[in-house]
């Protein structure tokens, strides 16, 4: 189990637009070629935009985008023509496929706060897609088939336990509250990468939120 701390994210982002970005991996000019990706995950972000802030429309390829919203409203606009509100508790995934473009806003007057995952398909090429899952209950697994993957939300109480799942690639990121972790306490925006997770258990030292995915490749 490797264990990375939110403080060890690189930095990136605009602040001076109110765009502050987190990255887990190797990311734009902070490229670091000992972390590239774990199983099909290219990519974790945390993002935090301020009221009227937002990401342009910019191009993506190849590249499962899957996100879910920590507090505030997120604002999606694409090129397939779905224009989305996502929320506390909804996952959305967008299927970059062939090609795609979007735009990502926070056009709240909240701060907005939000978790992206980028994975990377089994086989290239293909459609677009878009779904919303709006309110997804807690231990429902949603599966990412052209990523090979699955994400399993939990949210536990003080005391509680999940099992983590078994897998050859499992990346358990804290969401929110604190957990232990096969002896370890992670908080918010730590994250553990599993190598061959078996009979791994997580446990709420506060009440937590987490975000587990379970990746074959």
């Amino acid at each position: 189990m490797d264990v990375r701390r939110a403080d060890e994210r690189y930095p990136g982002g605009d602040p001076a637009a109110g765009i502050d970005s987190r990255h887990a991996f190797s990311f734009g000019p902070h490229y670091d070629p000992g972390n590239l990706r774990f199983g099909t995950m290219i990519a974790c972000n945390e993002e935090r935009l301020a009221p009227g802030a937002g990401f342009d429309e910019h191009p993506h390829s190849h590249t499962e985008i899957v996100t879910w919203v920590v507090e505030g409203e997120l604002t999606h606009r694409d090129s397939t023509g779905h224009e989305t509100v996502v929320r506390p508790g909804d996952v959305q995934r967008l299927s970059a496929a062939a090609g795609v473009r979007h735009v990502e806003r926070n056009d709240g007057t909240a701060p907005l706060t939000f978790v992206q995952t980028w994975l990377a398909p089994l086989a290239p090429g293909g459609d677009p897609a878009y779904e919303i899952v709006h309110g997804i209950a807690d231990s429902t697994p949603y599966a990412i088939p052209e990523a090979g993957a699955m994400l399993h939300v939990r949210r536990l109480a003080p005391g509680e336990r999940t099992a983590v799942p078994d897998g050859a690639h499992v990346y358990v990121h804290v969401v929110r509250g604190e957990v232990r972790l096969a002896g370890e306490t992670l908080g918010a925006g730590d994250a553990a990468r599993i190598s061959g997770a078996k009979d791994v258990e997580a446990v709420g030292v506060t009440g937590a939120e987490l975000l587990m995915w379970d990746m074959a490749g």
